[in-house]
C-alpha cells in the first residue's frame, strides 16, 4: 500500500502529466478562431452590417493577442491564480454575449460588445501564459518541442469545440457561443491544481526524446483524422450514432498522450537516472558568476567578430580556429588591463532589450512581414462564416475546422522545417517564412477567383501558412534579439497581428463588402415590385443586415491580400540577405 502511494505522489508530481494536461488545457484555449463561425450568429442575431461585425473581430483579435498584464502577473501569480482568472474572464464575456444573442439579456452598443468580446477572448492570454511558461520550467532543454506543440494544440481548438457541438444535434447556432463560454473555462478549472512547475529539470531521462516523438506521431493522426471526419460530415450525411462514434475516437486520441507519465511512473524504478542528481538547480553565486562569465564571453566574442580580418573565414576550419583563438586571447588580456574599450550595444544574435531592439532595422523588417502575413490571415479567419456564405455555402463550420487544423500543421511543420533550415544548412530561418507568405498568396488568389473547391485549397494554403507565422517569427527574434527580454519582445511582436486585422479587415475587406452588398441590395429593390418597395419605403417591411453574394463580395480584398504577402516575402528575404552572416556564425559550431 505504501509504495502504490508512493507511485501515486510520483505520478501526481510528473512533469510530463503538467505537460500533458497543458495540451488538454491548450486543445480549448484558441477560442479566438472560432470567431468565423460565431460572427453569422451574432450579425444576424443583432442586425449588424459588415463593419460593425469587423469590429467585434479586431477587439477579438486585441483580446487574443494583447497580453502585457497576463505576462506581468505571471512573475506573481501561481499557475492556478493565471487559469482561475482566464476562467473567469472566458465565462463572463461569451457567457454574456450568449445571453444577448438568445435574447435572454438586452443588446449592449457596439463598443460595450466589442469590450464583451476583448473580455472573453483575453481570458486565453492567462491560458496561454500559465500553459507555456510552466512547461518551459518544466523542460528547460526542451523548450522548442514544448512550446510548439502546445501552440499547435491551440489551434486545433476550433475544429474540437465545432465537433463538440456537431454531437449536440441542436439547429441553435447560438449553443456554439455557449460552449465557447463554458467549455474552456471547465477544463481550466479542473486542471488548475494539476498545471504548475514540479522541478522539471530534475526528471530529465534518455527516453524524454522517444516520448516527444510519440506525442508528434498523436499529433498527426488527430490533425489527419479530424480533416477526414471534417471532410465526410461536410459530403455525406452521417446517423447520430456515427457522429458519436467519431467524437469518441477524437477523445480517445486526445487522451492517449496520459499514457506516458503512467507508463514512465508505473513501469519504472522510483525515482530517475543517476545522472539527473547531477542536474540540480545552482546556487545564487554559481549562476550569478555563471552569468557573467557568459556575458563576458559574449562581449568577447562579438569584439572578435568586428576585429578580425575580413579574409579569416576564407581560411581551412582548424587554421580559421586557431587564428581566432589567438586574436580571442589577446582580447580578452587586453580587457584586463583596459586597453579595449567595452561596446555597450550589442550586436546581432546577443541579447537586447526592447528599446535597443527599436533601433535595429531587422526588428522593423520582422514586425512588418508579420504583420503584412499574419494580419491577412486572420482576416480571412475572422471572415470565413461570410466568405463561405458569399459562394453558395451555408454552413461555415467545416472551413472553420479544417483552417484550425491546417493552423496546427502549420505550427508544427512551420518549426520543424526551419529547424532543419538552421542547422543543417546555416540558413537564416526567414526563408521559410517567406515560402509560407507565397503559399498565403496563392490561397488569397484562389479565394478571389472563387473557383469550384478553392474555398478548400484556399484555407488550406492560408491556414497551413498563417500557422507558420507564429512557429518561426518568435524563434527566429530570440536568435537574433536573445532570450533574455524576449517575453517583451514577443508581446510587442503579437501587436502585429490585431494590427494587420484592422487594416484588412476593418478598413479593406469590411468596406468592399458593404459597397457591394449595398450595390446589391439598390439593384434587387429596384428590380421588386412597386408594392414592394412602396411597403419598404413605408417601413412596413423591416430589412434585415445587408449580405453581399457572388465571388465579387471579397474579389478585391482577396486580391489586395495576395499582394501584400507577396511584399511580405520580399520583406523576409531581405531579412534573409541580411541576417545570413549571423546564422553563419551562430550555427557554425554545429558543422566544425
Amino acid at each position: 500500500m505504501g509504495k502504490l502511494a508512493e507511485r501515486l505522489r510520483a505520478f501526481s508530481t510528473n512533469r510530463w502529466l503538467v505537460f500533458v494536461a497543458a495540451m488538454w488545457l491548450q486543445s480549448m484555449a484558441g477560442i479566438g478562431y472560432l470567431f468565423g463561425a460565431i460572427s453569422p450568429v451574432v450579425k444576424d442575431a443583432l442586425g449588424y452590417n459588415q463593419r460593425q461585425v469587423a469590429a467585434l473581430g479586431v477587439a477579438k483579435d486585441l483580446g487574443d493577442c494583447v497580453g502585457f498584464l497576463a505576462g506581468t502577473l505571471s512573475a506573481t501569480l501561481p499557475a492556478w491564480g493565471m487559469l482561475l482568472i482566464g476562467a473567469a474572464q472566458n465565462f463572463l464575456g461569451y457567457g454574456w454575449l450568449w445571453l444577448i444573442v438568445t435574447r435572454q439579456a438586452p443588446a449592449l452598443p457596439l463598443w460595450m460588445m466589442c469590450a464583451l468580446i476583448f473580455v472573453g477572448t483575453n481570458g486565453e492570454t492567462y491560458f496561454n501564459t500559465a500553459a507555456l511558461v510552466t512547461c518551459i520550467q518544466n523542460f528547460p532543454k526542451n523548450r522548442g518541442p514544448t512550446v510548439g506543440i502546445l501552440k499547435g494544440f491551440a489551434g486545433l481548438s476550433s475544429a474540437i469545440l465545432t465537433q463538440l457541438y456537431a454531437v449536440m444535434h441542436t439547429p441553435d447556432h447560438a449553443t456554439l457561443i455557449f460552449m465557447v463560454a463554458v467549455g474552456p473555462s471547465l477544463v481550466a478549472l479542473g486542471l488548475m491544481f494539476i498545471i504548475r512547475p514540479v522541478g522539471g529539470h530534475r526528471q530529465v531521462r534518455p527516453s524524454d526524446k522517444n516520448s516527444f516523438m510519440f506525442i508528434y506521431t498523436i499529433c498527426l493522426l488527430l490533425a489527419s483524422y479530424l480533416v477526414g471526419v471534417m471532410l465526410v460530415q461536410d459530403f455525406f450525411q452521417l446517423s447520430d450514432d456515427v457522429v458519436v462514434f467519431v467524437t469518441v475516437i477524437l477523445f480517445v486520441l486526445l487522451i492517449l498522450p496520459i499514457a506516458i507519465p503512467v507508463a514512465l511512473t508505473f513501469s519504472s524504478k522510483t525515482g530517475y537516472p543517476m545522472e539527473e542528481a547531477l542536474l540540480s538547480e545552482p546556487s545564487k553565486g554559481e549562476a550569478s558568476t555563471s552569468q557573467e562569465q557568459e556575458d563576458q564571453q559574449e562581449v568577447i566574442l562579438s569584439e572578435v567578430e568586428e576585429e578580425k580580418p575580413k579574409d579569416i573565414d576564407s581560411l581551412p576550419p582548424t587554421e580559421r580556429r586557431k587564428r581566432i583563438a589567438e586574436l580571442q586571447a589577446k582580447l580578452v588580456q587586453a580587457a584586463a588591463r583596459g586597453g579595449v574599450r567595452i561596446r555597450r550595444r550589442p550586436h546581432r544574435g546577443e541579447n537586447f532589450t526592447l528599446m535597443q531592439a527599436f533601433v535595429k532595422a531587422d526588428f522593423w523588417l520582422i514586425w512588418l512581414s508579420l504583420l503584412l502575413g499574419s494580419g491577412s490571415g486572420l482576416t480571412v479567419i475572422d471572415n470565413l462564416g461570410q466568405m463561405s456564405q458569399a459562394v453558395g455555402f451555408k454552413d461555415a463550420h467545416i472551413f472553420v475546422s479544417l483552417t484550425s487544423i491546417w493552423n496546427f500543421l502549420g505550427r508544427i511543420g512551420g518549426g520543424y522545417f526551419s529547424e532543419i533550415i538552421v542547422r543543417d544548412h546555416t540558413y537564416p530561418r526567414h526563408i521559410a517564412l517567406a515560402i509560407a507568405q507565397i503559399l498565403m498568396a496563392a490561397g488569397h488568389f484562389l479565394f478571389a477567383m472563387a473557383w469550384p473547391g478553392t474555398m478548400y485549397m484556399g484555407t488550406f494554403l492560408v491556414g497551413l501558412g498563417y500557422g507558420a507565422h507564429w512557429a518561426i517569427v518568435p524563434a527566429a527574434v530570440s536568435e537574433l534579439f536573445g532570450v533574455k527580454h524576449f517575453g517583451a519582445m514577443y508581446n510587442f511582436l503579437t501587436v502585429a497581428n490585431p494590427t494587420g486585422s484592422l487594416i484588412f479587415s476593418g478598413l479593406i475587406a469590411s468596406n468592399l463588402y458593404d459597397y457591394e452588398a449595398e450595390k446589391q441590395a439598390h439593384h434587387h429593390q429596384s428590380s421588386a415590385l412597386p408594392s414592394v418597395r412602396l411597403l419598404h419605403n413605408m417601413g412596413l417591411l423591416a430589412e434585415g443586415p445587408l449580405k453581399c453574394e457572388g465571388a465579387v463580395c471579397f474579389f478585391v480584398s482577396s486580391l489586395v491580400m495576395s499582394a501584400f504577402c507577396v511584399v511580405g516575402a520580399g520583406l523576409s528575404l531581405i531579412v534573409v540577405h541580411r541576417t545570413k552572416r549571423v546564422y553563419t556564425h551562430l550555427y557554425r559550431s554545429v558543422h566544425t
